[in-house]
């Protein structure tokens, strides 16, 4: 009969010639080979790489006809005081008023834009003797000037409700912008456009490339772009009123930018 000693050993034995198999059996839980499926089951499926991508910056513009013009043109005048001065520009603008109105502009498409009051200086030089000058700045008189922003819903008649401010004292224009009093439509067309210039400048450099384009990763408006004011000169009641001064709309332009990334594939 075996003692205890000799049991306990014998036991050890067997537990130290069975343990070979049952790590067999248990799953590897070393180190390199835990970090190689951790890091494997991290990487995200849709991940791309740097190489593979295209970005595009495009543009679509879309010309169309005007349909209403902005004008801004307003009243200024000079005189000794700011009290003279502003009565002067007080009277103007109520000729200016009436004549629009005249001319069939409502009253909401009539916005004041700018208003000042500022004094004018005139540069003197004074003699002190003794070949000695000094420059002296002396007060002139005042300024005002009260500039409106009128939206012109009638475009065959523009030339005309300009000629009528002018005779009823205006005598300042600074600019006239022509647009589309509904530009939705047209901006969502120049938005495709843009998305469908940036779809051909993609296909055009992964074919270059011996590559296709494979889907696209990322899409960002860059802003969009209305006509802009055309710069005007100054008119004056002087000018000759026998016909109605000649104004062409031609066509306006918007243009929508977008920028794309694509994901090429072999």
């Amino acid at each position: 009969m075996l003692n205890q000693k000799t049991l306990i050993a014998a036991m050890g034995a067997c537990m130290l010639a069975l343990a070979p198999a049952a790590c067999a059996q248990m799953p590897t839980t070393t180190k390199g080979a835990s970090m190689a499926e951790m890091g494997h089951s991290m990487m995200n499926p849709n991940s791309i790489q740097p190489e593979t991508t295209l970005d595009i910056s495009a543009e679509g513009e879309v010309m169309r006809a005007p349909d209403i013009a902005y004008i801004t043109a307003g009243v200024q005048a000079d005189a000794e005081t700011a009290r003279a001065a502003m009565q002067q520009q007080a009277d103007a603008m109520t000729g200016v008023f009436d004549a629009l109105a005249k001319a069939g502009v409502a009253k909401k498409d009539m916005q004041t834009s700018n208003f000042s009051l500022q004094p004018r200086y005139t540069y003197v030089e004074i003699d002190e003797g003794k070949g000695r000058t000094r420059g002296e700045q002396r007060l002139d008189g005042y300024t005002a000037s009260n500039q409106l922003t009128v939206k012109v819903r009638d475009l065959d008649n523009l030339g005309a409700t300009m000629d009528s401010l002018v005779s009823a004292g205006g005598n300042t224009f600074s600019g006239i912008n022509f647009a589309l009093d509904n530009d939705d439509e047209v901006r969502t067309e120049a938005r495709r456009k843009a998305m469908e210039n940036a779809m051909s400048k993609a296909e055009l450099y992964a074919g270059a490339a011996g590559l296709k384009v494979a889907r696209i990763v990322t899409i960002s408006e860059g802003g969009d772009y209305s006509p802009q004011p055309m710069a005007m000169m100054s008119r004056g009641k002087e000018m000759a009123m026998d016909a109605s001064t000649p104004i062409s709309g031609g066509e306006v332009g918007y243009t929508a930018r977008v920028n794309v990334q694509f994901e090429l594939a072999k």
